[in-house]
């Protein structure tokens, strides 16, 4: 049997602090996306994270508690592990440097360099950046003597140190850049580092003498190793290298991706392959730079006081709410921008109304049709032929953008198949089918809609951690969609006939934005049922001003349903922009309520409060009648729009 590929995924090991925020779960998030995606196609994947517990800083902040370091380290690594269980992030590895097979393999690294004549004693004097352990030259700082990256100030240092010779690799550095291109992604993070090195590299300071937390030079133990040479070093002394045992590193490296956030592309692309180089080892073939989440006050930090804190959004939207926020909403290698407005906003249209509205749906109409088993498919026509190769394309535009790390891309994809699979169900009309008595039409829609249902339980395994095996249970499979592997998405059909479909509750309800909760509340707001309107004549002629009154907005059905004894009533629930309401309407005889959600119709939304058999309504639908057939009420044809007009909008 062959060997399974390998890929091998790191985030940056992160400094033990008490600002841990949304945009370290970024980071974590995307990684783990990625780390999903290929184990969902059979690789054998090393997702490796952890913790960089070394440095004056962690120091200076230990003293100032009355504590030592290892406590104030213990702590914090706690707090990290915890919220990346929270989150689901799946590491293989969490790796801390100050764990023995950290500072062992370090060691053992820097008297190589040392052996090598890659590093060598000499005194430093300059600038020290201690909130980012950056050393800084007089050119590179502002005049105030502020460090160019986190914009604090930076100290004025001279002490005996040993300088790691990165100067010997300006060269060969640069000419590796020119053979391969896409090592530093994306391009712009590129451009800026090649500038960087063009303009002269000096040699870097690699010990330290003025405080004792870290690992000591091994010939040399009044001297500690600079911190970034510690931290560096984890993605292969995570392998086993160097040590007695290197098979999990001549197995693993080199890595397919370092995955580090944008103001630490220096020390990933330059320190650390001159590093490789000295080694002579081979270089990552990937270190890719994400953009930062950003807020209306800026770049998230504890001293601007903005942080937002992952576990709390956890605990308010769920998990995957949050985890389809981050991925989705943010294209990847560029800054992002967050709002719990735009979270929101996202799950209600999203996962909501889109993906919930549609598994909902479906599900529903299975029990209601064929009592939840997934029927036989008979004959297919155009519609469905379109919908089997928007399901086939989005599975590979999807596959295509996770290879370029294009995640929100490769969600896009999917959502184009849950879009034309809710656009399937309005073209297929699957209540007139079963009104009209076409079963085996309405067999063929149904199981089209189920198999889609299973296309995007598995597509969806990367990126959401619960909600796909919701998916897949309440279609009545065994197993779950990660067992089933990605291929099982490329083809259509392997949904068995037979199948006892389950429908739950829905997988995302909508959030209230007033209230912030994770659920649909009855707002208990009343409207009154349609009416013809009365002709025009001399005594009901209103002015300009009169109409002005009446306020009409465009909005959303979400969910609809039949009032019990009655064969007419039906009790809608609309989004009307982030507000929703209640609404009764006297359409039942015309419309399934199936057929209804998701439509955008045009309401009244400043009529006073009424009750309809006992149930509180507020705003009106417009409507026209026209003849039904013989014997029959005048049926109703709800007023709509025919352009994408988003819910909320006025209609003057």
């Amino acid at each position: 049997m062959a060997e399974k590929k390998t890929f091998y995924v790191t985030t940056p090991i992160y400094y033990p602090s008490d600002n841990l925020h949304i945009g370290h779960a970024y980071t974590e998030v995307a990684a783990d996306a990625l780390a999903r995606f290929k184990r969902h196609q059979g690789y054998d994947v090393m997702f490796l994270t952890g913790s960089d517990e070394h440095g004056q800083k962690i120091q200076r902040i230990a003293e100032e508690r009355g504590i030592t370091p290892k406590d104030y380290v213990d702590k914090i690594v706690a707090n990290f592990t915890n919220v990346w269980e929270t989150l689901h992030i799946s590491y293989d590895d969490f790796i801390r440097t100050t764990e023995e097979r950290h500072t062992k393999a370090v060691q053992e690294i820097f008297q190589r360099l040392y052996d090598s004549g890659d590093i060598y004693k000499s005194e430093y004097e300059g600038w020290y950046c201690v909130p980012c352990e950056s050393f800084w030259t007089e050119h590179q700082i502002t005049q105030d003597h502020i460090c160019p990256d986190c914009e604090r100030p930076v100290e004025l240092v001279k002490e005996e140190s040993y300088f790691f010779r990165m100067s010997r690799y300006a060269d060969r550095w640069l000419k590796y850049i020119e053979d391969n291109p896409d090592f530093i992604q994306p391009t712009s993070r590129r451009n800026e580092m090649v500038s960087f090195v063009k303009q002269g590299l000096e040699d870097l300071c690699v010990s330290r003498t003025t405080f004792d937390w870290g690992i000591p030079v091994p010939f040399d133990p009044k001297h500690v190793i600079y911190v970034w040479i510690d931290a560096l070093a984890n993605y292969i002394t995570a392998l086993g290298y160097p040590s007695e045992d290197e098979s999990k590193f001549r197995h693993y490296w080199p890595a397919d991706v370092h995955l580090v956030g944008k103001e630490i592309v220096r020390f990933h692309t330059i320190i650390w392959p001159m590093m490789l180089m000295a080694l002579d080892l081979p270089l990552p073939k990937k270190v890719f730079g994400h953009g930062w989440l950003i807020l209306e006050s800026g770049k998230m930090s504890k001293s601007k006081g903005n942080v937002v804190d992952p576990l709390v959004l956890v605990d308010k939207y769920g998990v995957d709410a949050v985890r389809y926020f981050l991925l989705r909403e943010i294209p990847f290698g560029a800054d992002g921008h967050y709002s719990e407005d735009a979270l929101i906003k996202r799950i209600n249209s999203d996962l909501a109304n889109d993906l919930g509205n549609l598994i909902y749906r479906t599900l529903t109409m299975m029990r209601k049709y064929f009592d939840g088993e997934v029927p036989v498919p008979g004959p297919e026509v155009a519609p469905d032929n379109e919908l089997k190769q928007v399901a086939q394309e989005a599975v590979t535009n999807a596959e295509a953008a996770m290879e370029r790390l294009e995640i929100s891309t490769a969600l896009d994809a999917i959502w184009d198949l849950v879009k034309r699979a809710n656009k399937y169900i309005d073209e297929t009309a699957p209540w007139t089918l079963a009104k009209n008595g076409d079963n085996e039409r309405l067999a063929t829609v149904m199981y089209n809609l189920a198999e889609t249902g299973r296309i995007l339980a598995v597509l969806l395994v990367p990126y959401l951690t619960s909600t796909p095996g919701l998916i897949w249970e309440q279609l009545g499979l065994d197993g779950s969609p990660s067992d089933a592997g990605w291929d099982t998405a490329k083809t259509w059909g392997l949904l068995t006939p037979g199948a006892k479909t389950h429908r739950g509750a829905p997988l995302f309800p909508r959030i209230d934005p007033d209230k912030e909760e994770q659920a649909v509340k009855d707002q208990k707001l009343e409207a009154k049922p349609v009416k013809e309107p009365e002709k025009a004549t001399e005594e009901n002629i209103i002015t300009i001003d009169e109409f002005a009154k009446v306020q009409l907005k465009v909005a959303e059905v979400l969910v609809a349903e039949r009032i019990p004894k009655s064969n007419k009533l039906l009790r809608l629930e609309v989004a009307i922009g982030e507000e929703h309401r209640q609404l009764v309407a006297g359409i039942g005889k015309s419309y399934e309520p199936e057929e209804l959600i998701g439509k955008k119709i045009v309401v009244v939304v400043n009529l006073k409060p009424a009750k309809l058999m006992g149930v509180e309504s507020n705003g009106m639908l417009l409507a026209a009648s026209f003849p039904a057939a013989k014997g029959e009420d005048r049926a109703i044809s709800l007023l709509t729009v025919d352009r994408p007009i988003d819910s909320g909008a006025s209609v003057r």
